[in-house]
């Protein structure tokens, strides 16, 4: 799964990744935490140009009454994402990329769990395979939010956990954001786990625990 993450990535450098005329207001974060906002890019309805737009993490399906549902949808499974209610519309007509540096997960030793941080070996963009969807109360307030497609994990991180974020490798970028494409078939080679090979992980502080807590202090390397 992914329950948090990082994003420090200078902004001129996701412009040019992702083609963004607008230079994003990108403020560095050690420690994203659900219900947080979360920068996401999506392609506007041109199919041409991009815009990097703040969600809420936590999926609220349009249809809901009840908002308090995104709680539960940080993540959505990529083998059944077309199936779920929730999630069909969107992986359908409302993809969207999440940038990030890294992200964490905890290991389980002698009763207790100790932090790690996860990120590419040669410090890239790790870039998730995000939907979002548009949710409008009653009394007219307008929520963006978002979930990570996650996948089984590889053999780095499944002595931690048993799945992980969908990570997109960067010619997969256009696919996943292009808007002509409806059809979930032709996503799914996009879900396969991220090579551990080119992946790295080392012990951080439980100040990570905290969502309180986001300063580089939170991903800083540890002797365990």
């Amino acid at each position: 799964m992914c329950g948090r993450f990082t994003l420090n990535l200078p902004p001129e450098l996701v412009a040019e990744i992702f083609g963004i005329v607008e230079l994003p207001r990108i403020e560095p974060r050690y420690n994203i935490a659900p219900s947080q906002q979360v920068a996401a890019i999506r392609t506007l309805a041109d199919n041409e140009h991009r815009e990097i737009v703040m969600l809420k993490w936590g999926f609220i399906p349009s249809w809901t009454k009840d908002p308090s549902l995104g709680h539960k949808m940080i993540n959505a499974r990529s083998e059944s994402v077309h199936e779920k209610p929730a999630f069909r519309q969107a992986i359908r007509y409302h993809r969207c990329i999440i940038p990030s540096s890294g992200f964490f997960e905890w290991e389980e030793k002698g009763g207790k769990k100790y932090p790690l941080y996860v990120r590419l070996k040669d410090g890239s963009p790790m870039c998730f395979a995000g939907i979002w969807d548009h949710w409008k109360s009653p009394e007219g307030e307008v929520v963006e939010s978002c979930s990570i497609l996650t996948t089984s994990s590889n053999r780095l991180i499944e002595p931690l956990h048993d799945r992980m974020p969908v990570i997109l490798h960067p010619q997969e970028y256009t696919l996943w954001l292009d808007r002509t494409i409806t059809d979930p078939e032709k996503l799914k080679p996009l879900y396969q786990p991220y090579p551990a090979d080119l992946m790295e992980v080392w012990p951080v502080s439980p100040l990570v625990n905290s969502p309180r807590n986001d300063s580089p202090d939170c991903i800083k390397q540890v002797v365990s």
